[in-house]
């Protein structure tokens, strides 16, 4: 920030003028409200421990690391050429291998590196480039003079959340990008997917992308989100894709759809099980695109590249290749498989730091002596030596002001689709925990840094022309789905109603138990809350059955929401899908979610403390879910997502309708109309029911009412006639389970009629709950079939149907 002199850099002035301008009180405030931005985007929990898998949260320090103009052009200049240097050597090292064979580069560093895929060889020319994108690891030293720290070509992580970095950063601090000039962003994206798009199979027009992750369990699945948000692409997992016929599908609801362009988030060696042995992947993954029938980038085998060991070879592999002199250094590295490296390594063992001469990332048991031991004399060629450099220092908010802090900077370089490699105008830095020397990627970063590159006057910063494709067919498919993602929302679906019932019985069975001394009628009530309860799964059956005025029942309902007790665990069960189907969600309707879960959480441990404290907290998440239903009905689109999470929902509200209504009605013809007003209270109907008929409770109107009334939302047949009517969206109205839930959703009405034509209407109503149970086992099965079709394809086996489908 700061000259030789001691004189502020010309390019942070307008900086510190914008935050002298605010006042560095209300400075520390945004910087408390990025904090607060990032927990509310689901940020906070991101990065994980490697050791003990615990989660911690991500920051990023409001005080922005500063490139000048000057200073970005010469790292973009050496981060380009690098990046032709390392896709050259991936052409040639895969292909004729001439570094090799003219004695270039060492044999040894090839063939002995577990990130060279044997698979991957083809001597002849590559057909498409193998390298599309490229990140790197610097530091500024004392000198400043910015050197690599790592070369990141397998697939470098962190540019989605440099991306996040930026809209939250402009959105807390909107004072100080009017104060600079920063470059944007968005046009290196748009480079970028134009690049992706380029790369397409031949006679593709329209080509299907998609970003291949690991999978929601991996640390790094939120960049990939970020990521695939930013670039528009179809975030997938193995799983989701499949080969057929010689061409990349997607597994939808609706079929195969093909995939032309997958930009890989999985290391190689566990991208096809056909062809390595690093397990999962997409089988015949490598022989499709060995067909060019899809292109994958950057390709499998491209963390080759990485290697450490490379390093002092680096100059003569651009001369050899590339006819030029390297302009960006790395920081000072030896290969300890040659002699005389070991030799000058050994004579001062204390100036250099040991690492992986394969892995950047890697750490290594051995220290700088050890090498030689007989310990590390056995392979020494599997280790580099690198001389550490103390990284330069940034600014960075601490308390009222600022203070120096050392700091690694990533950046990020795109190839575009005329060939040329363009750097992302900004990057992802981290301030790093302790001080000294560095020889390689720390293992441990502390808070992340936005970037920013200033803009010239002079400059127009001009993106990528629209690209000129085939005309596209308008389409309102509700199928293009995977059937992964169509479970996730599903199971979602189910697990919020799940959650919304269970809360809404215990505060009926509550709001009973505050009111102190009970009446008859209301210790009926209790008993038969109790028993949805348990019949839920919230209690067991031994605080069901005891007495109603015992000290029993309340500590159950206590240890329910305590820690391993229902609730929370359908808090949880909540979280894990809807974590996976991030990508699917709208940002308020995400937001909802982690509220919901955060301060679900929070509510329960308070309610430990005592009955009221806990009817305060299931009310607040009765809320939470009316919201996230709320959201779902104005900003979900009608498509498969927003179907299959609304299937969910009515499948699980059925039959938790059906279970409950039976409890309630399960009573003697003579007390029924107790049963009858809690049908209403547990179907939310009773204010509508006293606008309708006063306060004369009968049983065929609260059965219309609850069963079979097609404009309660909260009615048996309105949930039904949901379930036919989104089966028949997905697949058809002549498709056979459409037709199955259509035939339940006519039984409410039968059941309303079966009561107003009897003689005795109570003893009819009364005689219901057999019906209702059986109507909640139909609808239970009804939902396996529909687990069968869309999620495990398993097709179920018909009586006197031969294997192969046809009737015997």
């Amino acid at each position: 920030m700061v000259d030789g002199r001691g004189q502020v850099r010309t390019h942070w002035r307008g900086l510190l003028g914008a935050f002298s301008s605010l006042g560095y009180p209300a400075v520390v405030e945004r910087g408390r409200r990025l904090d607060r931005a990032f927990e509310e985007e689901g940020v906070a929990t991101v990065l994980a421990d490697s050791a003990s898998r615990t989660r911690r949260p991500w920051r990023c320090d409001p005080v922005p690391l500063i490139l000048s103009a000057r200073e970005f052009a010469t790292l973009q200049s050496g981060l380009a050429q690098r990046a032709r240097l390392l896709a050259a050597m991936l052409d040639d090292l895969y292909g004729p291998q001439s570094l090799l064979s003219e004695g270039v580069l060492p044999a040894t560093l090839v063939f002995g590196n577990p990130h060279f895929l044997r698979p991957c060889r083809d001597p002849g020319p590559p057909s498409f480039p193998r390298l599309t994108f490229y990140g790197a690891d610097l530091l500024r030293g004392p000198d400043g003079v910015w050197r690599v720290l790592a070369d990141r070509c397998g697939g470098a992580n962190g540019v989605g959340f440099a991306a996040e970095n930026r809209n939250l950063l402009a959105r807390v601090l909107p004072e100080a990008f009017r104060a600079v000039q920063v470059r944007s962003l968005r046009p290196f994206f748009d480079t970028w997917l134009d690049s992706l798009q380029s790369l397409a199979p031949s006679g593709v027009d329209n080509p299907r992308l998609a970003l291949l992750t690991p999978g929601a369990k991996q640390e790094t699945w939120l960049e990939h989100l970020f990521l695939s948000r930013e670039l528009g692409l179809e975030l997938v997992e193995t799983g989701d894709l499949t080969v057929r016929d010689g061409h990349v599908y997607l597994k939808t609801l609706r079929g195969l759809r093909r995939v032309d362009v997958i930009l890989r988030r999985v290391k190689g060696e566990k991208s096809d099980p056909l062809e390595f042995d690093g397990g999962g992947g997409v089988p015949g993954l490598m022989q499709t695109m060995r067909d060019g029938a899809v292109r994958v980038v950057n390709v499998l085998g491209s963390m080759l590249a990485e290697m450490p060991g490379a390093a002092p070879y680096l100059p003569a592999c651009a001369r050899a290749l590339l006819h030029e002199e390297l302009e960006l250094q790395g920081l000072e590295t030896l290969w300890m498989g040659d002699p005389a490296s070991r030799a000058r390594v050994e004579a001062a063992p204390e100036a250099w730091r040991l690492r992986s001469a394969f892995d950047p990332g890697e750490s290594t048991p051995l220290g700088a002596l050890e090498v030689f031991s007989e310990k590390g004399s056995a392979a020494p060629w599997m280790f580099a030596a690198t001389r550490p450099l103390p990284p330069s220092g940034a600014p960075r908010l601490v308390g009222p002001g600022l203070e120096p802090a050392p700091v690694v900077l990533r950046m990020f370089l795109a190839r575009d689709a005329m060939g040329n490699w363009q750097a992302m105008p900004g990057g992802l830095a981290h301030l790093l925990e302790g001080g000294g020397a560095i020889a390689g990627p720390p293992p441990r970063r502390g808070t992340a840094k936005d970037v920013w590159v200033l803009a010239e006057d002079e400059d127009d910063i001009v993106g990528p022309a629209m690209p000129r494709g085939a005309r596209l067919d308008i389409r309102r498919s509700s199928g293009d789905l995977p059937s992964r993602v169509a479970d996730d929302l599903y199971w979602l679906g189910r697990y919020v109603e799940r959650l919304d019932a269970a809360a809404r019985l215990l505060r009926a069975l509550l709001a009973r138990l505050l009111r102190g001394a009970a009446m008859p009628r209301e210790i009926a009530e209790i008993k038969t809350l109790a028993r949805c309860l348990h019949a839920a799964g919230v209690i067991e059956a031994e605080a069901a059955a005891s007495p109603a005025d015992g000290k029993a029942l309340p500590r159950a309902l206590l240890a329910a929401a305590g820690p391993g007790g229902a609730l929370l665990g359908l808090l949880e069960a909540v979280e894990r899908p809807q974590v996976a189907v991030r990508d699917r969600l709208t940002h308020d309707m995400w937001a909802a979610f982690a509220h919901l879960i955060q301060e679900g959480r929070a509510r329960l441990v308070l309610g430990v403390e005592g009955v009221d404290a806990l009817s305060q907290a299931v009310t607040a998440i009765i809320r939470f879910c009316a919201t996230l239903s709320g959201i779902a009905a104005e900003n979900m689109v009608r498509g498969g997502a927003w179907m299959f999470l609304d299937l969910g929902r009515r499948i699980e509200r059925a039959t938790g309708t059906a279970r409950n209504l039976a409890h309630a009605l399960d009573q003697p013809p003579q007390r029924l109309e107790a049963g009858l007003r809690l049908a209403l209270e547990i179907c939310d109907s009773a204010l509508t029911y006293r606008a309708r008929y006063l306060a004369a409770v009968q049983p065929a109107p609260v059965l219309d009412l609850v069963l079979a009334d097609p404009g309660n939302p909260r009615a048996l047949a309105f949930q039904l006639t949901a379930v036919s009517e989104r089966l028949a969206e997905i697949a058809g109205a002549e498709d056979t389970l459409a037709a199955t839930a259509a035939s339940l959703a006519a039984r409410p009405q039968a059941l309303v009629d079966q009561v107003l034509v009897a003689p005795d209407m109570d003893a009819a109503a009364a005689a219901l709950p057999a019906a209702l149970h059986a109507l909640e086992a139909e609808t239970a099965a009804l939902s396996d079939a529909v687990a069968r079709r869309y999620v495990s394809h398993v097709r179920t086996h018909m009586l006197g149907e031969s294997e192969s489908g046809t009737a015997d």
